[in-house]
C-alpha cells in the first residue's frame, strides 16, 4: 500500500469514526457499519455524502453501494473511486 493509499484509508476511517454512533466500538476493517458501529440507514446516507464531499467524488448510485457493509469495504470503494478518477 502506497503512502497515498494509506492516507486515504486513514482519512476514510477517521470520517467513519467521527460519524459512528458507537464511538467506543473498535475500529477495524472487518467491523460492520450497522451491527458493530451502530449506523442506521439514515446515518449511512449521511456518511456517503460526507465521504463524497471530503474526497470530491460524484454521487454514488445506489447499486454501487449494495454490499458495502464493513469499514474495509468503504475504504476499498473510496480508493477505487479515486483510482478511477486519475
Amino acid at each position: 500500500m502506497s503512502a497515498i493509499d494509506t492516507a486515504v484509508a486513514d482519512r476514510v476511517r477517521a470520517l467513519i469514526r467521527a460519524m459512528a454512533p458507537d464511538q467506543d466500538a473498535p475500529m477495524a476493517d472487518d467491523q460492520r457499519l450497522m451491527e458493530d458501529l451502530g449506523f442506521d440507514s439514515l446515518r449511512l446516507m449521511e456518511l456517503t455524502v460526507v465521504l463524497e464531499r471530503a474526497f470530491e467524488l460524484p454521487r454514488y448510485k445506489p447499486e454501487e453501494l449494495v454490499g458495502v457493509r464493513r469499514v474495509g469495504e468503504v475504504v476499498t470503494l473510496i480508493s477505487g473511486s479515486l483510482d478511477g478518477r486519475a
